[in-house]
């Protein structure tokens, strides 16, 4: 489907037609099929009894990746999912975000507070977390300069690395297009039930908690001996969130 400023995003749907929905929003230099469906996502929730749609962020898995920063703002990422939303003909959904995914699905449930029922929100803290991400030495990287001395900065490019599809040259605009924007603010949470899910060994665990207490129906999940970055191939991160999002 083509978004509002002419981005192809790309969408996969898996379950019963007439099953309750989640949409399930991905991480930074993930995709759709690798955060959801290859995890066994997709399968426990299926079973479970839920319809999920996924959709590649642009910048992403089968969707476009502009190369342009100005491609890229919470709220373009936002509008990006209202389209996923809209072309379906979707009235009321759950949602289901990882990392950057929560965020959206943050700006999601504020957006549409009559259509987004619950949702569950993983890896996500309060702030901007990409301030320390150096631009300038992540694209001289890119372009076959040397590595950046700066460990967040090669943490996240390493990651990107490791899927052969990924464009790092896209990721990077998409650091720079989002940093400085519109973040997840506590003193204006959503008001759905929200399920906060962080790992126990991911520094950003207190940064989560922060914006759970801050949301009036929300319940948190500390994932057993997870970091960041392999939370989500968890079970009782899986477990959890398929019961949440049942209601």
């Amino acid at each position: 489907m083509i978004s509002d400023d002419g981005v192809g995003i790309a969408t996969y749907e898996w379950g019963d037609p007439d099953a309750p929905l989640v949409v399930a929003v991905h991480g930074f230099a993930s995709s759709a099929l690798a955060n959801w469906h290859v995890t066994g996502w997709t399968r426990e929730l299926t079973r479970a009894g839920l319809r999920v749609i996924a959709f590649d962020q642009r910048g992403h898995g089968e969707s476009d990746k502009p190369h342009a920063p100005a491609a890229y703002s919470m709220e373009q990422l936002v509008a990006d999912a209202i389209t996923v939303l809209d072309t379906y003909l979707i009235d009321e959904f759950a949602m289901l975000g990882y990392s950057l995914g929560a965020r959206v699905g943050w700006h999601v449930a504020l957006e549409l507070p009559q259509r987004l029922t619950r949702a569950v929100l993983g890896g996500i803290p309060d702030g901007d977390p990409l301030t320390r991400f150096q631009v300038e030495e992540a694209r001289a990287f890119v372009a076959g300069g040397p590595r950046s001395d700066d460990r967040l900065t090669m943490t996240y490019l390493d990651m990107a690395a490791r899927m052969p599809d990924n464009d790092l040259g896209a990721l990077v605009s998409l650091v720079e297009g989002m940093r400085g924007g519109a973040q997840p603010d506590p003193a204006n949470p959503p008001h759905q039930p929200v399920l906060f899910a962080t790992g126990t060994e991911d520094p950003i665990l207190a940064a989560s908690r922060r914006l759970a207490d801050a949301t009036p129906h929300s319940a948190f999940l500390e994932i057993p001996g997870r970091n960041h970055f392999n939370a989500p191939t968890s079970k009782v991160f899986r477990t959890a969130a398929a019961e949440f999002l049942l209601g």
